[in-house]
């Protein structure tokens, strides 16, 4: 059967709406999630650390610190550590310039103009900024004393994949720690952090970092991502032992941290 031009009518999406869309979709984990993560940092990386610090009211900055503590680098000063999903490195200048480091720090990410808006901060520090994915790191197994991903682990492709990755780089008993935002327990403090993260904050990050969606995908990502049960086990499945869970500010973030198995122990 033959259809005239004039049998079909053409609905025109705004390119709002497909962003949107697919933003919906990488929260979910669409195959396309790399593409699309990778793209909207790459363009919100100008005002990333603006949007940061405002849209958290500067308590970002003590989540990290505590996450940094939780890394235990004090106990190998002169290691190597890396920050996986680095973004604009606040993570990396935290550890780079705690008093008594004398190592390096691998500010990894897939994102280089994230890197790059970040430069200025790690200058003077023993930080060295490195493209690349947090699933395929060109790093050799077992030379990490320590590695940490904060707010990064959501946005992986594969979470699995990424969480067998740090461990394959570490080398036996160090610390892996995972920072990211998570579900509070109390239902008033739940009801007050959804109505922000799903309405206050895509609001105010598209009025300040000008992109469409990227701040829509974020509570998407955030309902996505396991909770902390579920995240422990993941841990404790690729081999880590001793892991913890410090939840923050009410339960709004949370620290996942655990040691890299010895070889030989029992699983």
């Amino acid at each position: 059967m033959r259809l005239s031009p004039t049998s079909i009518n053409f609905i025109a999406m705004p390119s709002v709406q497909t962003e949107r869309s697919e933003a919906l979709a990488a929260a979910a984990g669409s195959a396309e999630k790399r593409a699309y993560v990778r793209r909207i940092f790459s363009e919100i990386a100008p005002r990333y650390d603006l949007l940061n610090h405002l849209l958290s009211l500067n308590i970002d900055k003590r989540w990290r610190r505590r996450a940094v503590a939780a890394l235990r680098w004090d106990r190998d000063p002169a290691g190597v550590y890396v920050d996986l999903c680095a973004g604009t490195m606040d993570v990396a200048n935290e550890l780079a310039s705690r008093p008594g480091f004398r190592g390096t720090v691998l500010g990894t990410d897939f994102a280089e103009p994230m890197l790059r808006a970040g430069r200025r901060k790690v200058a003077a520090r023993p930080v060295a900024p490195v493209v690349a994915d947090a699933i395929a790191l060109p790093i050799r197994a077992g030379a990490a004393s320590g590695a940490i991903v904060a707010f990064g682990a959501r946005n992986l492709a594969d979470l699995d994949a990424g969480i067998a990755e740090a461990s394959r780089i570490l080398r036996d008993g160090a610390t892996f720690v995972i920072l990211e935002f998570s579900m509070p327990r109390f239902p008033l403090i739940r009801a007050l952090y959804r109505l922000y993260f799903h309405r206050v904050l895509p609001a105010l990050g598209r009025l300040v970092s000008r992109h469409p969606t990227a701040y829509r995908y974020l509570p998407e990502s955030v309902d996505a991502f396991p909770g902390e049960s579920e995240l422990a086990r993941r841990l404790t499945r690729a081999g880590f032992a001793n892991v913890r869970v410090e939840r923050l500010s009410f339960g709004i973030a949370a620290i996942h941290a655990g040691e890299r198995r010895t070889a030989g122990a029992a699983a």
